[in-house]
């Protein structure tokens, strides 16, 4: 049930799917004896458009997530482990092309190899599999390996996790995998907006991780007061920071993470 909401009812409440809604309500209204209900509606609409497009709402949204993790401290030593998780690659464009498709956050996928060179007894597990509502065969784990092995790495060292649908299924299918020993070390690669939302899923189930976050989308505190030109881009970027906070809210209501904003460890 939590998939099928976060797929349907999760998907509707993001800005930009909310607002035209919104709007083609109101126009539906238009000719009716409540128009200017309508009228109203279309003005919300056109309004919250133009300030979710071009304001940097967006960015002020994203910043608390992308600066929640600093960079990695690889005065750590080297990790046994890395863990990337899936989001990169489109796995029913890859079917139909039959060739690996990367849709966004490449950098999940480069960092790990360039991690990976750079420590060679590292274990690699990449888990994704398909966020589809409706069940197919394709599965983002099945053309990452071709991808990793494209940038130097041997599909030998890889472990692929390919039935997870979301991020809670990422870290419990991850750790199953791994069966991580005291005292090991494993890195956590996902996008830095990510970051909280993974970090805490992965300390649910307990399984300890060293963030690594990567694919940002802000420069800094100098976005906060960036405004764009192109309305597209902070569509864009307000979608993926509400979808964020959406799927922290609903974890922490349903126990799935213990804060809102999960944050560095204490311990």
């Amino acid at each position: 049930m939590f998939f099928v909401l976060s797929k349907t009812l999760g998907v509707a409440l993001l800005p930009t799917n909310f607002l035209i809604g919104l709007g083609l309500v109101g126009a539906f209204l238009l000719p009716t004896r409540i128009s200017s209900a309508g009228r109203k509606l279309l003005v919300i609409a056109a309004f919250g458009l133009a300030i979710c497009g071009f304001s940097p709402l967006g960015n002020w949204l994203l910043y608390p997530l992308e600066s929640r993790f600093p960079p990695w401290d690889a005065s750590e030593g080297a990790p046994d482990g890395i863990i990337v998780l899936g989001g990169p690659i489109d796995p029913d464009v890859s079917a139909a092309r039959k060739v690996p498709v990367i849709r966004s956050a490449p950098d999940r996928i480069v960092t790990a190899a360039i991690l990976a060179r750079k420590y060679p007894n590292a274990r690699i597990i990449f888990t994704g599999g398909t966020a589809d509502l409706t069940s197919n065969d394709a599965r983002e784990a099945d053309y990452a390996g071709e991808i990793f092995e494209g940038l130097g790495i041997s599909k030998a060292r890889l472990i692929m996790e390919r039935r997870s649908r979301n991020t809670f299924e990422n870290a419990e299918f991850s750790k199953q995998l791994a069966t991580p020993k005291a005292g090991e070390h494993w890195l956590l690669i996902t996008s830095a907006y990510h970051m909280p939302r993974a970090v805490g899923l992965f300390r649910k189930v307990g399984f300890a991780v060293e963030p690594y976050p990567v694919d940002w989308r802000l420069r800094g505190r100098a976005d906060l007061l960036s405004f764009t030109d192109l309305a597209i881009d902070g569509l864009a970027q307000t979608d993926i920071a509400v979808h964020e906070w959406i799927g922290l809210l609903a974890y922490r209501l349903t126990g799935k993470i213990d804060d809102l904003l999960p944050g560095p460890s204490r311990g």
